[in-house]
């Protein structure tokens, strides 16, 4: 009789426009370890898939080896877990099709579960934050670009070609909108989005002459500009009252469409505090269907964005079916 030994381990990676994250998991949620490396040093997908894989192998074998671990789960944005690809990612290094999750599977010889970020975002709070025990919730990832991932009855809404949510590329400006990296023209993530933030300040600085301590800065990004809010800076303020309300009527469309218990924002620009988080409930409020006004909360993840989104992305590993090289 064949002896199967209980494997109590996986694999969770997390990339990111800037970083790869990848640890081992056990299956309580404890990560035993964790390395990262930059994504943009290599622009090369090939490269990338065979870098990843020889540093997942280095860290499995001297954390117990590949008897222990079951599979790999892999957060990206762009990503469709009904192909296994990235596809036409706006904002990571490779275009077109990746077939990643064969990729990886090929060299490592494991089975990959593959998702978008947001999703995977989406399995991290519902299994380990604050929507542990929410049946119907909207997690917002908010970035270089703007994700999303809504929960219905307690399931995660893939839709037919694993791309729902894409809340970022949803048209919030009709005309003379501005460009977004995924081709449009008007998305909400040109404005929401960490490149979007930063041009309404731009576009700020140069409608007026008035003083503002963003004119000082050596680097303008979405968190120079809210330290500059906390200074009391009129600009900067201004910036985040521009992007709230943006936000915020965004979130009224969605909440209205999904009827959620709770949006929980996530990822850098969420830590802007209430400089977006007051002028984002506001419009909210003043746009979302009447009978669900004063009824929905919106939160703040307390997860860590990076443990956040590996341990969602080991949940994935766990939920697909195993496959391995080497039985």
């Amino acid at each position: 009789m064949k002896d199967y030994q209980i494997k109590t381990k996986v694999v969770g990676v997390d990339i990111s426009n800037e970083r790869t994250t990848y640890a081992i998991v056990d299956i309580r949620g404890n990560i035993i370890a964790e390395e990262d490396f930059l994504t943009s040093d290599y622009p090369d997908v090939n490269n990338f898939v065979t870098v990843l894989s020889d540093k997942i192998v280095n860290l499995v074998e001297a954390n117990g080896g590949y008897e222990t671990i079951r599979s790999i789960g892999v957060s990206s944005p762009s990503a469709s877990s009904v192909s296994g690809c990235i596809e036409n990612a706006a904002n990571l290094p490779w275009k077109g099709i990746v077939p990643l999750s064969a990729m990886l599977r090929d060299r490592i010889g494991l089975a990959v579960g593959l998702s978008n970020d947001a999703h995977i975002s989406a399995l991290g709070e519902y299994t380990f934050g604050c929507a542990h025990g929410m049946k119907n919730f909207i997690i917002l990832s908010m970035g270089v670009g703007l994700g999303s991932c809504f929960f219905s009855a307690g399931d995660d809404h893939t839709g037919h070609n694993g791309y729902a949510g894409e809340f970022g590329h949803t048209c919030i400006v009709n005309k003379n909108g501005r460009a977004c990296g995924c081709g449009h023209e008007g998305c909400l993530e040109a404005y929401v989005g960490a490149v979007g933030i930063v041009k309404t300040a731009t576009e700020l600085m140069a409608e007026s002459d008035a003083s503002s301590l963003m004119r000082n800065l050596e680097k303008l990004t979405p968190r120079t500009i809210k330290e500059c809010c906390d200074e009391g800076d009129a600009m900067a303020i201004e910036v985040y009252r521009r992007t709230g309300e943006m936000l915020g009527l965004g979130l009224a469309n969605y909440a209205s469409l999904v009827d959620p218990e709770a949006i929980i924002l996530t990822g850098g620009i969420s830590h802007a505090g209430k400089w977006l988080l007051e002028p984002t409930y506001d419009a909210f409020e003043e746009h979302v269907f009447g009978n669900l006004r004063g009824k929905v909360k919106i939160l703040v993840s307390k997860l860590e964005d990076r443990e956040r989104d590996v341990l969602g992305a080991s949940a994935l590993a766990w939920s697909v079916p195993e496959y391995s090289l080497f039985k």
